[in-house]
């Protein structure tokens, strides 16, 4: 009975291992990073999954503590695949007054949980100066201000003040192949509802690395005596080909902005959004480049930046008629990805191929880092005693304005017989002739040959020759004009391949909803109903709206059903795009409403 016991309570204690999991005890801080000079904000600490006591906050600079902390408590659990699971939650949230602009360094808050102490990460505070505007009032009187709803009232003129695009550069002035930022950036003061790209930013005269960005509303800066919501629209490291005054321009975008008309109700004033489109025209930004100086030494190909080189031979026992390498590897910074193979001096009884180039290199920071790598491949033909010299790689340095140059190694090699057929190599000035052994002699004498000859001419592909380019040159030339007629017709153009382009996006579309992304789901679904819209009707970008392509296909005799449908699908996609929270879960639903509405369009443009 003593044995049932304890085997009982030993499965006890197995299974409760299993039924209950430890929670992990955790100490974290929610802080906004940017906060308007005068306005108030909250820091909340959140412990989790411990009973805290001792609990110290940190001190902000150029803010004032008006009160807290404020203490919440929650608690959840959860049950998956036979482990329970639970979690505690304590969060203290302090409110603070911004004083002072400037960057400041935020310490770590302390708490113990049963007698161990826990400490949050540090952080970076940016408190801005107050927009200058807030002092001209408010309103439609005053300048619109990010963080007044009152400042964007629906009828009020955006100004090229209020909505512009900006080049930022890293250097005002480079040399040739030095690596230079830039950032094109959206400021604006109103929220953005739509965005839609018109004309692409041109680099002419450079070489491009894109680097990552998120084109989002996410910041807030300070231009000016005013402050802006930014969104970074493009980001690339470029690289200058020649000198000369260069220049960039930003692009040109179709931006529909969210002001705000005020509605009296039974309830009160009540705020209703008010969409408004502009267009914002490209500006552009010049940055001089200098010219490399001279005289550039014999050696130098091109490379700016710094860089090290290094060289290897592999393997280390060299025979005849057995492949070898030299890898010669230039690590560093600058434009590293456009470097050309050194010129490596081998002897003339090597077969050499041409080298592989092979490119490890990515954006960091405000250059492109890696390596470069060229893989000579060579094969010894004969056995003796061979060098290869000393290799020069000189590169320019932007920094100190000067070229520098670098060595590899000379290699002294010894090569031995190998499996082949290769004979001793030829001894210098010895007058004694090489001769190869795997050619065969001509062969001379009597070969019994016997002329023929048949006429051509009078064959029936003698004239299949002329019969059948002849044929082919008229096809071509007949699908070339009608080719070339259509393209004269954009109209024609854009319609013809408006649902080809809109499968593209809406391929792309079904990426995004099959990895559950649906902001960026509605927003290619949305970009796909717009294009196809545009191209289909002839629509003009900048005269594309609900209104217009209503009316043009109640002009087709387009059922209304099928208009009401098109209409609520956009709305659905813009209020998705801009209010992913508060969307329909059913993505699925809207892409097949999408496809079933083109197919639609398609069938009734075929029978006009």
């Amino acid at each position: 009975m003593n044995i049932f016991r304890k085997i009982s309570l030993l499965t006890l204690i197995i299974l409760t291992a299993r039924v209950f999991a430890i929670a992990q005890v955790s100490f974290t801080v929610d802080a906004p990073r940017q906060v308007i000079q005068g306005n108030k904000f909250n820091v909340t600490f959140i412990l989790r999954n411990g009973k805290g006591s001792a609990f110290q906050e940190p001190k902000i600079d150029g803010a004032t503590k008006l009160y807290g902390p404020a203490v919440s408590t929650s608690f959840s659990s959860q049950w998956v695949n036979g482990v329970s699971s639970s979690s505690t939650s304590e969060e203290y949230t302090i409110t603070y007054r911004a004083d002072k602009a400037g960057k400041y360094d935020v310490g770590a808050a302390k708490i113990t949980v049963d007698g161990k102490a826990y400490s949050t990460n540090s952080f970076t505070l940016e408190i801005l100066p107050p927009d200058r505007t807030a002092s001209s009032g408010q309103g439609n009187g005053g300048g619109v201000q990010i963080d007044n709803y009152d400042s964007q009232s629906a009828g009020k003129d955006v100004s090229a003040n209020d909505l512009f695009v900006r080049i930022n550069l890293s250097k005002s002035s480079a040399y040739e192949q030095e690596a230079v930022v830039c950032t094109i950036k959206l400021y604006t003061k109103y929220q953005i509802s739509q965005f839609m790209t018109t004309l692409q930013p041109s680099f002419n005269g450079f070489l491009i690395e894109e680097l990552p960005i998120s084109p989002q509303l996410n910041n807030v800066e300070h231009v000016n005596g005013q402050n802006y919501m930014v969104a970074e629209l493009k980001k690339c490291i470029l690289f200058p080909q020649q000198s000369g005054d260069l220049t960039i321009t930003s692009g040109n975008y179709d931006v529909t902005v969210v002001q705000y008309e005020s509605i009296r109700t039974m309830f009160g004033t009540m705020r209703q959004p008010v969409e408004k489109q502009l267009s914002v025209k490209s500006n552009s930004q010049k940055i001089k480049i200098k010219a490399l100086p001279t005289p550039r030494p014999a050696s130098f190909n091109g490379a700016v930046g710094k860089f090290t080189v290094s060289s290897e031979i592999k393997p280390q026992v060299l025979k005849t008629f057995e492949a070898a390498t030299l890898s010669y590897v230039v690590k560093g910074q600058g434009n590293i990805k456009y470097l050309k193979a050194p010129n490596i001096q081998f002897p003339a009884q090597f077969d050499v191929y041409d080298p592989q180039n092979t490119a490890d290199a990515s954006p960091a920071g405000n250059n492109v880092s890696g390596s470069m790598t060229f893989e000579y491949t060579f094969i010894p033909q004969y056995v003796g005693k061979y060098e290869i010299p000393a290799t020069e790689f000189c590169y320019f340095d932007p920094s100190a304005g000067k070229y520098v140059t670098l060595n590899t190694p000379k290699y002294d090699l010894s090569v031995a017989k190998g499996a082949g057929t290769a004979t001793q190599a030829p001894v210098q000035n010895a007058g004694i002739e090489q001769k190869n052994t795997d050619i065969l002699h001509i062969k001379v004498g009597n070969l019994d040959l016997q002329p023929t000859h048949e006429s051509f001419v009078s064959g029936f592909t003698y004239w299949l020759w002329y019969i059948i380019p002849t044929l082919l040159l008229s096809a071509v030339l007949f699908y070339y004009r009608k080719s070339l007629k259509e393209r004269q017709n954009l109209a024609l153009m854009r319609t013809k391949h408006a649902n080809k382009l809109a499968k593209k996006r809406l391929k792309q579309a079904k990426t995004y909803m099959s990895a559950n992304d649906s902001s960026k789901f509605y927003a290619e679904l949305l970009n796909a109903l717009w294009g196809y819209l545009s191209d289909k009707l002839g629509i003009p970008v900048s005269e594309l709206n609900k209104e217009n392509i209503s009316s043009v296909l109640s002009s087709y005799d387009v059922a209304d059903e099928i208009v009401k449908s098109l209409m609520d699908l956009l709305d659905r996609c813009e209020f998705a795009q801009y209010a992913p929270e508060l969307a329909d879960a059913g993505v699925e639903e809207t892409y097949n409403k999408a496809v079933e509405i083109m197919d639609e369009l398609e069938t009734i443009k075929k029978r006009k």
